[in-house]
């Protein structure tokens, strides 16, 4: 059976993308980072942290001196498993997080049993109990997902929030406060609602709108990264080959055609930002 892997690295500057079949937790212990995780994201500062599911494509680079505790955990990892079968729901979608005193002083005690030079076997084993006890604590605090009411959300409210914000950094937790829900229970909302979680729909809207750019303006690439939300050219570049199945500048060069994206309704329709960052 795969074990969890906790490790510290830098993360270098230069941003660089990919997605694993594990789940993965990554806390910046100093310093800040940058993850985009499929669309959303931001800058995380120290002691702040994100929750990368298996196989989502994520973006991400060190701002400066930093250092990143990271934890690799396979599905059928033991801190996965058995008696800690409920952590996996932590990984049912992205989420970003801070952590409070009581757990950084629990990542101190983490660092200090990592330098601790255990043999292998007793080196797998700690560190899953490390993980799956880091991994409690963030699930209760975090929430569970409740059963979804029956009160419908407001989807006109939301879909103007994320047009005002498209160019800007925002969470999930974002868009939880305008219906007044907690983060986790707004995903489960929003999922029973729409069909899709709420970090997926965000980035249909910002394809939509970087497509409409491309189709109907001659601005730079960099710019319409800018303006939809993207982290640079290079993450968006790679979303709209992989949404429409042609590169931005073939779209463009195609901008007489009507192209609809794979998997997104073609009805769907976003109003432009009006400027540039």
């Amino acid at each position: 059976m795969p074990s969890s892997t906790i490790r510290h690295i830098p993360l270098e500057s230069a941003t660089q993308h990919h997605a694993h079949d594990f789940h993965q937790i990554v806390i910046t212990l100093c310093g800040s980072s940058e993850f985009e995780i499929e669309g959303l994201g931001g800058r995380v500062n120290a002691f702040s942290g994100c929750i990368v599911p298996a196989n989502h494509e994520h973006y991400y680079s060190g701002n400066g001196h930093n250092r990143q505790l990271i934890l690799d955990l396979p599905e059928d990892a033991p801190a996965l498993t058995g008696e800690h079968r409920e952590l996996v729901a932590l990984f049912d979608a992205p989420r970003f997080f801070a952590l409070d005193n009581p757990l950084r002083h629990y990542l101190a005690f983490v660092e200090s049993e990592l330098t601790q030079g255990f043999d292998t076997a007793a080196t797998s084993f700690q560190q899953d109990r490390l993980a799956a006890t880091l991994l409690g604590s963030l699930k209760a605090r975090l929430g569970t997902l409740p059963t979804a009411a029956q009160r419908r959300l407001d989807l006109d409210q939301i879909d103007r929030f994320i047009r005002r914000h498209l160019a800007d950094e925002f969470r999930v937790g974002d868009l939880a406060k305008i219906a007044c829900l907690s983060e986790a229970h707004f995903s489960e909302r929003f999922r029973a609602q729409t069909g899709l979680s709420p970090w997926q729909y965000v980035r249909r809207q910002r394809l939509h709108a970087a497509r409409q750019l491309i189709l109907q303006s001659r601005l730079p690439l960099t710019d319409i990264a800018i303006q939809t939300g993207f982290a640079n050219q290079s993450a968006l570049s790679h979303a709209i080959r992989r949404s429409y199945g042609l590169s931005p500048r073939k779209l463009r060069q195609g901008s007489t055609a009507t192209i609809t994206p794979k998997n997104t309704p073609s009805s769907y329709s976003v109003n432009l930002p009006t400027s540039a960052h």
